[in-house]
């Protein structure tokens, strides 16, 4: 966690107060009578391919799992880029539909709850809150990988790319909290943002975290993503950053902050994104479950994709990407069938970020068949060698692996 540079922060923050900056319509992008390109994920449990059309405002060149409302994907090739994701590329998931404009001098957070005195704050009043920081962060959807269980599981079929990492801007939450007071017996802190349920009767989307979460100097009312004004599609005005957690807690367009004194009852937190609190089976029922919360480490292979072809005697590099979920990274390794190696880590960005790893076998004997790479964390969290299956396919970290042809 660092402090921004203060000239950027002062600029990044007008833009983010003009009225309307980044809040212009966003235009729903129209289906052609061709989709156009179309990207094989290598699902193995039912349909694979998604199409790469219609462009989004403000995207590159993504995968499109749902226009309405947007769940669009990173091709896996843009992590061979860097540890951090461009503003194009980034993931995108909503719950339900958001607004396409928003009028960022009426907008408005409501602090209330177990607090002193209720207040409702303006954006200036958020950024003037306290110190403005900068937070290195994996932002990751808590399904990511999960077209890849097998068996198959209900939900978003995505590949590996529902993630993402970006230098975030913004005030510490505690901050923000201060200015309504937390009363006695606070013991947790939810969300809610100004995307609302397509159904009547569906329940909106909540989300809390426990208050000494809250309370941590690294989690965020965040404006800005990578030196610029959150894009709508990220949530713009503001969003909640919490490093180390998947992202179903970083909730967008913050509308509302509220403490609480018990536990939270709200469907998204005690119905929904909840993992069984013990390994299972496909054919288990009845079993309890707990919160989805924090990320494991991961590794990724960027530099080559599954089947590619390698030259036969010569060295071969490997390179990609780590993290270490809700701890630092400490170890990469390249391991397959009789074989393990370390890889370098390259720059240190934060506790919370993408790592560069590289590794460099000295000549090609053979194919390579089910190579992968394997991270550990600082807190002896090691990726499985073999997928710890459940319903929803939440928190995959098993090690991916592909096999590189000899020729």
């Amino acid at each position: 966690m660092t402090k921004p540079d203060n000239d950027a922060s002062a600029r990044l923050t007008r833009r983010a107060l003009i009225a309307g900056a980044g809040g212009a319509a966003l235009a729903a992008p129209l289906l052609a009578q061709e989709l156009g390109p179309m990207i094989d994920l290598g699902l193995p449990g039912g349909p694979s391919s998604r199409p790469l059309a219609p462009t989004f405002p403000g995207k590159g060149e993504m995968i499109v799992q749902r226009i309405r409302p947007p769940l669009l994907e990173t091709p896996m090739a843009a992590f061979s880029e860097g540890t951090i994701t461009p503003n194009d590329r980034m993931f995108v998931r909503w719950n339900w539909d958001m607004p396409t404009s928003i009028n960022a001098t009426a907008h408005r957070v409501a602090v209330g709850g177990a607090v002193k005195a209720p207040v409702s704050l303006t954006l200036d009043d958020i950024t003037n809150a306290g110190e403005h920081v900068e937070v290195v962060a994996i932002n990751q959807c808590a399904g990511n990988g999960r077209g890849l269980s097998e068996p198959r599981v209900t939900g978003t079929q995505w590949g590996n790319g529902a993630m993402g990492c970006a230098k975030w801007t913004g005030v510490r939450l505690k901050d923000v909290l201060a200015k309504a007071g937390v009363a006695a017996g606070a013991t947790r802190v939810r969300f809610a943002g100004l995307d609302v349920p397509l159904t009547d009767g569906a329940p909106q989307f909540i989300k809390s975290i426990p208050l000494d979460i809250a309370m941590r100097d690294d989690v965020l009312v965040a404006w800005g993503m990578n030196g610029e004004p959150l894009p709508l599609l990220h949530g713009y005005p503001l969003r909640i950053v919490v490093p180390g957690w998947f992202s179903t807690y970083w909730v967008k367009m913050l509308s509302t902050i509220e403490v609480l004194t018990g536990e939270d009852d709200s469907y998204y937190v005690a119905k929904s994104y909840r993992m069984p609190a013990q390994p299972i089976t496909p054919d288990d029922k009845d079993f309890p479950t707990v919160s989805i919360t924090t990320m494991p480490p991961r590794a990724f292979i960027t530099s080559h994709a599954d089947g590619a072809a390698v030259t036969r005697g010569k060295p071969l590099t490997l390179e990609g990407i780590a993290m270490g979920g809700d701890a630092a990274l400490a170890r990469v390794d390249l391991v397959g069938p009789g074989l393990k190696l370390p890889c370098a880590l390259g720059p240190d960005e934060g506790p919370y970020a993408f790592r560069r790893w590289s590794v460099t076998l000295p000549s090609v004997t053979q194919d390579l068949a089910g190579i992968g790479v394997r991270a550990a964390n600082a807190n002896g969290m090691v990726q499985p060698d073999t997928l710890v299956w459940n319903p929803s396919g939440y928190a995959r970290n098993v090690i991916e692996r592909i096999t590189l042809r000899a020729q």
